[in-house]
């Protein structure tokens, strides 16, 4: 098992900055990505952006150039970052993290971001 701990978000004016911090622990091994997602309200949840094995990163439209995914792998501990620049209002969600092994995924409980406008 995989379990995520997220942390970091708030409320945030637009046009401000904020960075979510995901710690994994369990069996960190055998991830082969992990990413950040977020739900509006009355939305589907959607990928924000992915961090792949061989440093691969994918990032959706609406953020590309304003969000950056990082992974921290020190020895028996990863956590992924997501730095958020430039917010908008249509930012605002509930954000999770999420960590996928070959034949299992796992999510975090989910972190509140806000941006007023």
């Amino acid at each position: 098992q995989v379990q995520l701990a997220e942390s970091g978000g708030g409320l945030v004016q637009a046009g401000g900055s904020l960075r979510l911090s995901c710690a994994a622990s369990g069996m960190i091994n055998s991830i082969v990505s992990m990413a950040w997602y977020r739900q509006a309200p009355g939305k589907q949840r959607e990928l924000v952006a992915r961090f792949e094995s061989g440093e691969k990163t994918t990032y959706a439209d609406s953020v590309k150039g304003r969000f950056t995914i990082s992974l921290s792998r020190p020895s028996a501990k990863i956590t992924a970052y997501l730095q958020m620049s430039s917010l908008k209002a249509e930012d605002t969600g509930v954000y999770y993290c999420n960590a996928d092994r070959i034949t299992s995924t796992f999510w975090g409980q989910g972190t509140q971001v806000t941006v007023s406008s």
